[in-house]
């Protein structure tokens, strides 16, 4: 798989694919196309590709700096930015044409590469291709985003830079197609309506897998500098979210609305469980509220399409349960700096949606799945496993080839001391 996805990249960055043929009379064409555009599913998909993008930057990178030392805080807004910048480089040069141009069952070929024969008359589904092209994008974008939690405060940005790109091409847009790309997995009949497969048990294992390759940091915990900026970045995950799951229905519909109702409470359940669950214990934390929120909203969004109200009130609160426990026990247990606890949430709770949604997702729960529950439940089942070991087989490969490429993949223990902001960045986060 490694080899021909790696001569894939090297066609299509080498210009070895077909140009894009010359259109004769594009407003010809464009008026051709408009009976099979709708207007409002193309206004619907155009918000929520703002709203995903919205996740990004500045949601996530504002949740992230803020759960981090003030010393790395600009470091980690500069890996979401610069994130955005070379995810887009990458998903218009072959990211796109890998994850849904027709190739074979496990990934697509170099048709659509450089955006080559995709035109304003170009149509997907109700809306225009371009349109679906930067949809997607932004799901390419915010994936291995969602990683940069796990390695806060010592991976190089060289290191970084050349693994998520890496990353990107022969981890996410391999799945990306075998799920939604009408590729292998899809064919076994596996659902995943927004992402709980390819977005989040994806950057979950490569996250866990790349902190526990780095090593801790020499103070192994999370020291937020700035909790206001955390909540700050958390809610605008929470509204970007809506675009994330209610823009895969891909239009203006009832289902886009179930999603969003769904992906609300079961949020909003998920908070206050990890809250209560934290006042318990202690103390309720500002900090368990908004990750509480995250792991419910990781957990529904491959169900977000199927579950009813009851399904949203259970993957809600099993979510919250579970992630904490993989948070904090399991983390505890097993020593692994995974920094802001993205195995945790993403990637469990990616896990705990993707096999729930067998369950309420079938029509006895309230949900829309007609399939029987144990032959669902299998099928999810099969298909989160092949992507843990998938994920994990190939990280591993990349990481390896990064580290040799850059000379190591961590910052000097002279470097972690003084803060990633002053010594690779020159410059700092706040004035003294």
């Amino acid at each position: 798989m490694l080899p021909l996805l790696l001569a894939a990249s090297v066609c299509a960055f080498a210009g070895l694919v077909p140009p894009a043929s010359a259109a004769s009379g594009p407003l010809a064409q464009v008026a051709a196309s408009v009976a099979s555009i709708n207007g409002a599913d193309t206004a619907w998909i155009l918000i929520s590709t703002a709203l995903v993008l919205f996740m990004s930057i500045p949601g996530l990178a504002l949740f992230y700096a803020g759960l981090v030392r003030s010393k790395n805080a600009l470091s980690v807004l500069v890996h979401c930015f610069v994130l955005v910048c070379v995810g887009s480089v990458t998903w218009t040069a072959i990211g796109y044409s890998l994850s849904f141009a027709p190739g074979s069952a496990f990934v697509g070929g170099l048709s659509k590469a450089f955006l080559s024969g995709v035109t304003q008359a170009s149509v997907t589904n109700t809306i225009p291709e371009l349109l679906w092209f930067m949809f997607q994008g932004t799901f390419f974008i915010i994936t291995p985003g969602l990683m940069v939690g796990a390695f806060v405060e010592r991976l190089k940005l060289s290191s970084f830079l050349l693994f998520t790109t890496l990353w990107s091409i022969f981890v996410y847009t391999p799945i990306c197609h075998m799920v939604w790309g009408g590729g292998w997995l899809s064919s076994l009949g596996v659902l995943d309506f927004a992402g709980g497969i390819v977005v989040h048990i994806t950057a979950g294992v490569g996250a866990l897998l790349t902190c526990i390759m780095l090593g801790p940091r020499k103070e192994n915990k999370m020291t937020p500098h700035n909790l206001p900026m955390a909540v700050t970045g958390a809610g605008m995950l929470w509204v970007g979210w809506y675009g994330f799951n209610g823009g895969s229905a891909v239009a203006a519909s009832a289902l886009a609305a179930s999603a969003i109702v769904v992906s609300q409470i079961s949020a909003a359940v998920a908070a206050l469980t990890w809250m209560a669950l934290d006042w318990k214990e202690h103390k309720p934390t500002s900090l368990g509220l908004i990750t509480g929120s995250i792991a419910g909203l990781a957990a529904i969004t491959p169900a977000a399409g199927f579950v009813g109200v009851p399904g949203a009130f259970g993957i809600g609160l099993l979510s919250a349960i579970i992630c904490r426990y993989c948070s904090t026990v399991v983390k505890t247990k097993f020593a692994y700096d995974d920094s802001l606890d993205v195995f945790g949430v993403h990637g469990v709770g990616g896990f705990v949606g993707t096999l729930l949604l067998a369950v309420f997702g079938h029509t006895s729960f309230g949900g829309s799945n007609t399939v029987a529950i144990a032959t669902q439940f299998g099928i999810q089942s099969f298909a989160a496993a092949f992507t843990i070991v998938y994920t994990f087989i190939v990280s591993f490969a990349l990481l390896k080839i990064t580290e040799a490429l850059t000379g190591g993949l961590r910052v000097t223990a002279a470097t972690e001391e003084k803060g990633l902001d002053h010594v690779e960045l020159g410059e700092e986060a706040y004035l003294a």
